[in-house]
């Protein structure tokens, strides 16, 4: 049930793009208690984007799940900038995450939901 999309301005092989939606499965997984089987991740590079006037490295998170709850984002915002710092080299000052908590009747999954 949690989602978390990756955007980043820069270029990424096939094999990175697949080392970092691997390694950031497992930290959601990990980070919010949730069975990694339930867990989505993805990654689009390249498009053209803009942060504090510069086309400097950057990336744009959004993780969406069901129940999660505000008392843990900063530390999951701390271990996923952390994690796409190491694996991009885009400094953490350079990451915004957007935390959505879903409500499970707006959660759909297997033809219902959750």
């Amino acid at each position: 049930m949690p989602f978390l999309k990756i955007q980043t301005n820069q270029s990424l092989s096939e094999a990175d793009a697949k080392s970092l939606v691997s390694r950031s499965s497992a930290l959601v997984a990990e980070q919010l208690g949730k069975p990694e089987r339930y867990v989505m991740t993805s990654v689009e590079t390249n498009p053209t984007m803009l942060f504090a006037g510069t086309h400097e490295p950057l990336a744009f998170l959004e993780l969406k799940s069901i129940g999660l709850p505000e008392s843990i984002t900063a530390d999951v915002s701390r271990a996923l900038c952390t994690l796409i710092s190491d694996e991009t080299g885009i400094k953490p000052d350079r990451i915004y995450i957007d935390f959505a908590d879903a409500p499970r009747k707006m959660w759909g999954w297997d033809g219902g939901t959750f």
